[in-house]
């Protein structure tokens, strides 16, 4: 039996990682600690688990924690439950800066414990038959490709007047937010990149944050990647586009601006080969928009500790990530491109 506790519900995807804990057979759910107290007391009640209001008390009584607090407090949970052998699921993006990054992967180092960075697109059957797709040279050389990731919540009080928009606690706005979503996948498909330009814009809400931002990465043979992120989408549709020089695909349904507004035919592809000029349309549902999208972190991190396996995404994965985002916002900042190692 594996002791999970989770560290905060300041982000609201510690609910989908508590049911895979609360309703995993291999699992005892050992309790809630939260700065907030209310909050981790309502949260572990709702789940069956015990709040726990001592931080060293919860590490005392669990093998691994799942921390789910605003992005700026993950440095010293994880050294905290790293320096007392924990393994750990992160919530994304890993850190805010590049200096807490590394301090968290020397803690992780240090330790010897597991490490997950939480990166739900790579669980996605769409996302992973693109990728075999890509794999197979369905696309001949990829050229362009285009990422648009994001929702509504700018128009939601209580999204825009809690931590998220507050910059010492979230590190920055819809570009570290949904932004980090995006530059894992692109990673994930294509690679490091190697240089990005960006602007972002605050404008629509006047937020000490941005809520546009867009991003395009070079990478090494030419390929250019555009990433656009926002909190103002009112609807959305195609939100990944893959242009190479034998094939296409359009892919839909995979973020909140787009999950409630197209409701079918989510995965299409074009290859230069066929005959007829039309979309081939694929049978494949997305799985944010069948449910069970945010579960799959926590399932994968069950698995591998039960497995004594590495989780599938680990420290390279969130600190490589985080610099593609950093590198971007030097660019908006500076207005000139920005080396992306620069920033790992």
């Amino acid at each position: 039996m594996i002791r999970i506790g989770i560290l905060s519900f300041a982000h609201y995807h510690a609910n989908f990682w508590s049911e895979v804990f609360r309703d995993d057979a291999g699992v005892d759910f050992a309790g809630v600690w939260d700065d907030d107290a209310e909050r981790g007391a309502e949260s572990a009640a709702k789940y069956g688990a015990r709040f726990v209001p001592s931080l060293d008390a919860l590490l005392e009584a669990v093998d691994a924690v799942a921390v789910c607090s605003d992005t700026a407090a993950h440095r010293p949970l994880i050294e905290r439950a790293a320096g007392r052998g924990k393994h750990v699921l992160c919530e994304k993006p890993i850190a805010t800066t590049r200096e807490d990054a590394r301090a968290i992967a020397a803690a992780i180092e240090r330790s010897g414990v597991r490490f997950m960075q939480s990166f739900p697109k790579r669980f996605d059957p769409a996302n992973h038959e693109i990728r075999r797709r890509l794999e197979a040279g369905f696309f001949g050389t990829p050229w362009l490709v285009r990422v648009r990731h994001g929702h509504r919540y700018g128009h939601d009080a209580a999204f825009t007047g809690g931590w998220w928009a507050d910059p010492a606690r979230s590190g920055g706005g819809t570009l570290l937010d949904e932004g980090v979503h995006g530059a894992d996948f692109l990673r994930w498909l294509f690679g490091d990149p190697e240089s990005v330009t960006a602007m972002i814009s605050d404008r629509t809400s006047g937020l000490a944050v941005e809520d546009t931002a867009l991003a395009i990465y070079r990478f090494p043979g030419g390929l250019l990647a555009e990433l656009a992120t926002g909190w103002n989408f009112q609807a959305a549709d195609v939100s990944v586009e893959i242009f190479g020089t034998r094939g296409s695909a359009l892919l839909s349904g995979v973020d909140l601006a787009s999950k409630e507004h197209t409701a079918s035919g989510f995965l299409r592809f074009y290859s230069a080969d066929q005959a007829e000029k039309a979309w081939e349309v694929s049978p494949i549902v997305p799985r944010f928009k069948t449910g069970g999208f945010h579960q799959q972190n926590a399932i994968a991190f069950v698995d591998a500790l039960k497995r004594g396996a590495a989780p599938p995404m680990g420290l390279e994965d969130g600190r490589r990530s985080l610099a593609m985002i950093l590198a971007a916002y030097a660019a908006a900042r500076t207005g000139a491109a920005q080396r992306v190692a620069e920033f790992y």
